[in-house]
């Protein structure tokens, strides 16, 4: 393309994206469309000939529409979703056009050091050891495999065992332990490590899901050899966080690894009014933290914070003999994420932190808290609604009468458009699950979200 075709067509995304973002608080917040309608929207069959590039553009915009959730609105709450900040997709636009592969420094200095920086960053926000590895991975997923990796290969270490060399067949059994109502993407990890997410030891759980301290201290007491133990900051439903000073206690006695879930929950650190949750938090070994959701970075990005960086390389390092070291100094990018190609994440994190500041950051996840609190308030004063949480974060667990009537307000909320909650099954009842994480989300949009809400409440019981 030239300079003038070039122009045009990236124009013309600034221009939609613009108008975009700029309808977010007015638009219907559920995708219009079907899966099977957006099937058809996008049949491709392959032509001899292929499309100019602004019909093909245009093209992807006018059948994208339809499909499309609100995820960037006010009023979305399903899933603990971030608004993805437009500095931080300006951001990634730049990271998609410069086309970086962020696997080593020598190749693309610039993205390895904006990751390198961005970590330190994120290191000090979030009060961390500051001697920490941090690997920019996709998401809490990875974020949770990547820092479960090197925590195998470390308690295995301490027991005479090389897993990189000699994998898990004879390996000394490490036993894991992790509380009652772990995060799926703990179990995913554990699954792909090899461990089966079904061989663990379960500990006890209070009513907002955080471990008991005599449970944890029960169940590692009865465990010989390698252990890995698992806690959570921000249980999915409640919010929730263990009692990471009792934890951390009984697991270094033990000489064991302890890893932090905290997808969301970990930002609690980077605010004074919510930090005292995550007390002993950084007494942990790992944590694993999404930046597409308190930070609102666009998606795509995660963070593995590992204490010790060697068992962090260990388990992640990638060597060929055409691949340049990391050297006096540098630093790899690759060396601490399971990826040797990959886009270079540190662009949207970097420019985000430098955007919002400490002070922005930490009113932000106040905000948040508060909305989540002003939600439970309003809603559990109506007649038929149950609050059934602590809103010590920003998760709010509501029932409405039973699972029947609570699927049918979900179903009513989410196809009226205003508003966008989703449901889940929490201790054999169906619960719906209010999540606040939308930088667009403010107090005047909780009333609003209230608002439906009880509308559809109200007409589902008749």
């Amino acid at each position: 393309m030239n300079t003038p075709d070039l122009e045009n067509i990236f124009s013309h995304i600034a221009s939609y994206s613009a108008r975009r973002r700029a309808g977010d608080g007015v638009r219907p917040h559920h995708p219009t469309a079907s899966y099977a309608e957006q099937l058809e929207r996008f049949r491709l069959p392959v032509q001899d000939e292929g499309a100019p590039a602004d019909q093909v553009i245009r093209d992807l915009i006018a059948f994208s529409e339809p499909g499309l959730a609100a995820i960037t609105g006010p009023r979305f709450h399903a899933w603990v979703m971030g608004g993805s900040n437009p500095v931080g997709v300006a951001a990634d636009w730049l990271t998609s056009l410069w086309g970086q592969n962020a696997g080593n420094h020598f190749a693309t200095p610039s993205a390895a050091a904006a990751e390198a920086q961005a970590g330190i960053a994120l290191l000090d926000l979030l009060d961390l050891p500051r001697e920490s590895s941090v690997g920019f991975v996709t998401g809490g997923t990875m974020a949770n495999f990547t820092c479960l990796a090197a925590a195998r290969g470390e308690v295995l270490r301490r027991a005479g065992w090389d897993v990189d060399a000699d994998g898990l067949f004879g390996a000394p059994p490490v036993t894991i332990i992790l509380g009652e109502e772990a995060h799926s993407t703990v179990f995913a990890a554990l699954k792909y490590l090899g461990f089966g997410a079904q061989h663990v030891a379960k500990v006890e759980v209070d009513r907002n899901g955080a471990m008991i301290p005599a449970g944890f201290a029960h169940v590692i007491a009865r465990a010989s050899g390698p252990v890995i133990a698992i806690a959570q900051a921000g249980q999915i439903n409640t919010g929730a966080f263990d009692p990471f000073e009792a934890i951390a206690k009984v697991v270094k006695a033990k000489d064991g690894w302890l890893h932090v879930d905290g997808a969301f929950g970990l930002w609690g650190r980077a605010t004074p009014t919510h930090r005292h949750l995550g007390a002993g938090l950084e007494l942990a070994d790992s944590w694993a933290v999404d930046g597409h959701k308190w930070l609102q970075t666009p998606y795509d990005c995660g963070y593995a914070i590992v204490r010790h960086r060697e068992a962090h390389m260990r388990a992640m390092q990638i060597a060929a003999s055409y691949l340049p070291g990391a050297g006096e100094g540098a630093r790899n990018p690759s060396d601490y994420v399971p990826e040797l190609s990959r886009r270079a994440r540190g662009f949207a994190t970097w420019a985000l932190i430098r955007h919002f500041g400490r002070r922005r950051i930490a009113e932000m996840i106040a905000r948040h808290c508060a909305c989540a609190r002003r939600f439970a308030q309003i809603l559990g004063a109506e007649p038929g609604v149950e609050i059934l949480n602590d809103v010590v974060l920003n998760q709010v667990a509501v029932r409405f009468g039973n699972d029947e009537l609570t699927k049918a307000t979900i179903a009513r909320i989410q196809s009226g458009g205003v508003a966008f909650v989703g449901g889940a099954q929490w201790r054999g009842a169906w619960i719906m699950r209010i999540s606040v994480s939308s930088e667009a989300t403010t107090e005047a949009e909780v009333d609003r979200s209230v608002e439906a809400i009880l509308e559809a409440w109200r007409g589902v019981r008749g």
